[in-house]
């Protein structure tokens, strides 16, 4: 199958906030964004597109992601980051406030929301500060299969590499057999996992596993 790998941009943002909602569900039909924004599809996505188009330069935004195309239509994309600190903490908290706001959500329901979040935190990997992380991986379901995922990896480990990181790290949710072999067959290995009961009686995966690659 021909496909092309490219840069995200910001028009792609529709299709970036699609990859982090699938992403995030992995194998199960609900996940982090749902926990989050409680409601229809197509009122999640607008928000998290707005996420993605936010001032603020979280792991949510359009310029850390690439995409692979296929007949000129994107079909897959992931991102990698580093900072890991500030993209999924101080960043990532001003992208969702901007995000929220311009929704029309009052402090009380955002901060209702944090308390949502608490089980996912229970098993949130740890983060290296030297690491260049990938995360949001994710194929439209009529191109799985034919090696998007890893022609994906290869690239965004390229563009690490080019940056000066040697420690690379993604995480899986436990129960995700493939995409854990994906990421196996890309050179990570599995180093830890962190499991709890109020995670799997949200989201029906006992915990998440994280994966190194040096």
């Amino acid at each position: 199958m021909d496909f092309s790998i490219r840069p995200a941009a910001l028009a792609d943002a529709p299709f970036l906030a699609w990859v982090q909602q699938e992403a995030a569900r992995s194998h199960l039909p609900f996940g982090f964004w749902d926990l989050a924004i409680p409601g229809p599809d197509e009122y999640r996505l607008r928000i998290i597109e707005r996420i993605c188009r936010a001032e603020a330069k979280s792991f949510c935004h359009w310029s850390g992601f690439l995409i692979a195309e296929v007949g000129g239509e994107p079909a897959a994309g992931l991102c990698a980051y580093a900072e890991a600190t500030a993209a999924t903490g101080e960043r990532f908290t001003h992208a969702l406030a901007e995000a929220l706001a311009a929704e029309g959500w009052s402090e009380a329901r955002m901060g209702a929301m944090f308390q949502r979040l608490g089980p996912f935190l229970t098993c949130a990997p740890e983060q290296p500060s030297d690491a260049w992380i990938v995360e949001w991986v994710a194929t439209r379901p009529a191109h799985r299969g034919k090696g998007l995922t890893r022609a994906l990896l290869r690239a965004i480990l390229d563009a690490g590499r080019q940056r000066g990181h040697e420690l690379f790290q993604i995480g899986v949710l436990i129960g995700n057999t493939p995409a854990q072999r994906a990421y196996e067959g890309a050179g990570f290995k599995v180093v830890d996992e962190k499991q709890d009961a109020a995670f799997e009686a949200t989201f029906g995966a006992p915990g998440i596993r994280r994966l190194l690659r040096r």
